[in-house]
């Protein structure tokens, strides 16, 4: 199943509610929360109180990605704030295991993400712990950046490796997913999609109703083949 993550990075925050109202109503499952300390990413975005308010006004699934130094010492908090799913980087761990087992602990899906300098080797050893993987397809710490065309095969490595395990993983991409390259993303084996500029950026509704239907019809081929 594709699952679409609108990011709010890219929202306009007088109208935050309103657009992420949007999205559900056009059909998007998730809302994708960039949270950035200004020190594992240069950018310093919002934390619980922001993710509380939405809590508060949204049944979406809230699929909270911590770029954040010491993601362990703040599980409880972004648990308790609403988080539905916790992804942390790997880069930013020192025991990736004991943040996976707080994550477990605090009741919620786990998600491991990694930078695009990072092999994708280095997180075969937790992927049997984990709910989903986010494969970063830009630099993290900005919105509007062009995707990295060698996250192409950095996804269809990781899924390679997923399919031959037999493991219940999810990838999500997050980086310059457009319309125009959407479809090399899922050939590669992505099912959990984050766009921010592509949806936020002009009518939220419209935008967000084209790639729901891009997915519908891409299964269906899919299903046909």
């Amino acid at each position: 199943m594709i699952i679409f993550s609108p990011s709010i990075l890219a929202a306009d925050f007088n109208r935050l509610g309103s657009q992420i109202e949007d999205t559900k109503n056009a059909g998007a499952q998730y809302v994708h929360i960039d949270v950035m300390d200004g020190v594992f990413v240069p950018q310093i975005t919002f934390g619980e109180p922001v993710i509380r308010s939405i809590r508060a006004d949204s049944s979406l699934f809230l699929d909270v990605h911590l770029m954040i130094t010491d993601p362990g010492s703040h599980i409880q908090a972004f648990a308790g704030a609403g988080a539905d799913n916790i992804t942390f980087h790997l880069e930013a761990a020192r025991d990736p295991g004991a943040v996976i087992a707080a994550i477990r602990q605090a009741g919620r899906r786990v998600g491991l993400s990694i930078k695009p300098s990072t092999p994708v080797s280095e997180v075969y050893p937790f992927l049997d712990r984990i709910d989903m993987l986010l494969v970063m397809t830009v630099e993290p710490g900005f919105g509007g950046q062009k995707y990295i065309e060698a996250s192409t095969g950095r996804v269809a490595q990781a899924r390679g490796y997923i399919r031959e395990h037999g493991l219940p993983v999810d990838i999500e991409v997050d980086g310059g997913i457009t319309r125009e390259n959407i479809d090399t993303v899922l050939d590669a084996g992505a099912n959990v999609i984050v766009a921010g500029s592509a949806v936020y950026h002009g009518d939220t509704r419209a935008n967000t109703a084209y790639f729901m239907e891009h997915f519908k019809e891409y299964e269906k081929e899919r299903q046909r083949n």
